[in-house]
């Protein structure tokens, strides 16, 4: 997708987010800094426990304090253009209520935990609605059925009357998807919605979000392991490993020029069409590091092909690479640069 000049809405610099357990502290975001601008979709990528869910979690101020802690950190809300913002990570509870669901929505991965079992669709698309807007019950049910109509739910009317466990997987996730955009967000964070569904179900499900952003004119921060899949919604994708942030660019720079050796290596572990049959994918060496005791280097220097002494010495900063706005945080970036043009 192409990425045209925004203004910014979402602006998070030096978040830290900490775990305290009995058996000692998990450094779970180490030092994030990024921006979501008006109307774009950011791609936030990398493999399970890097610390893509507890970043949102963290911004969303849904962190259990404790066991967990905001270390360090801002992540400043431009509700207005040139405004200088508003502090999600000190907002008290109640200012952030009045903000999450209505400012900023999220959908969980799995919509079996995240609804609750007891209550209707009815009830529970509807009690943001009335929180959020003042809604009578009949105006909020009318706003209900809109949206499930709009997801593609058939026989609206009917359906929202029942519970979550009388729909399938990608009905409980279409509700979900209907549930966080009733009140109109101006950002939404999808956390991984398609990982539990079939490739067909999953498909539907980024092309329902895809036109539902482009009606609503919202950003979208979506999060998932799985790079094919964000390959022609994304504008700008961050790269995690480990807590940290090791690379960050715009989409067609990630998958054509790619300056870190993750993700080369999660490119290399995706199946392709253009190549011939029984071709062996190619995996990540090894595992990720505990995060109670992180390396002194570059977390990934352990499972790295490319390590030199340095690396597993001293961590890389996230610089800027050749190309503008991609930055990657690999001592060997440059010698990876020149391999591409080999």
């Amino acid at each position: 997708m192409e990425s045209n000049p925004r203004n910014t809405l979402l602006r998070v610099e030096n978040l830290r987010t900490r775990f305290h357990t009995p058996e000692g502290i998990v450094h779970a975001v180490n030092g994030v800094s990024f921006h979501v601008d008006e109307a774009e979709t950011l791609a936030v990528v990398g493999e399970s426990g890097c610390g893509k869910t507890v970043t949102m979690l963290s911004i969303l101020g849904l962190i259990p304090i404790p066991p967990g802690e905001i270390a360090s950190g801002t992540a400043l809300y431009l509700e207005n253009v040139g405004s200088g913002g508003r502090d999600l990570l000190k907002l008290k509870e109640q200012e952030m209520n009045e903000v999450r669901g209505k400012e900023i929505a999220m959908i969980f991965q799995d919509p079996m935990t995240s609804l609750n079992p007891v209550l209707s669709i009815e009830r529970q698309m509807t009690e943001s609605l009335r929180v959020h807007f003042g809604m009578d019950k009949g105006a909020a049910n009318l706003r209900a059925l809109e949206m499930l109509e709009r997801v593609g739910i058939p026989d609206p009317t009917r359906r929202i009357q029942n519970y979550p466990h009388q729909f399938s997987g990608g009905m409980r996730q279409r509700a979900m998807i209907a549930m966080a955009l009733s009140c109109e967000p101006r950002l939404l964070i999808a956390d991984e919605p398609t990982t539990a569904l079939d490739v067909t179900i999953q498909a539907q499900i980024i092309d329902l979000v895809v036109r539902l952003q482009g009606e609503l004119g919202m950003a979208v921060m979506w999060i998932t392991h799985d790079l094919g899949v964000v390959a022609e919604m994304a504008h700008k994708i961050n790269v995690m490993y480990a807590g940290y942030i090791v690379e960050r660019g715009d989409v067609r720079d990630i998958y054509k020029r790619t300056r870190h050796p993750y993700t080369l290596g999660l490119l290399r572990s995706l199946p392709r069409i253009d190549e011939p049959p029984g071709t062996k994918l190619i995996s990540i060496p090894g595992l990720p590091p505990d995060l109670l005791a992180l390396p002194p280097g570059c977390p990934f220097a352990v499972r790295c092909t490319m390590r030199v002494e340095r690396c597993t010495q001293e961590m890389p900063p996230l610089v800027e690479t050749d190309r503008t706005d991609h930055l990657a945080a690999c001592w060997r970036w440059e010698d990876i640069a020149r391999m591409e043009a080999v």
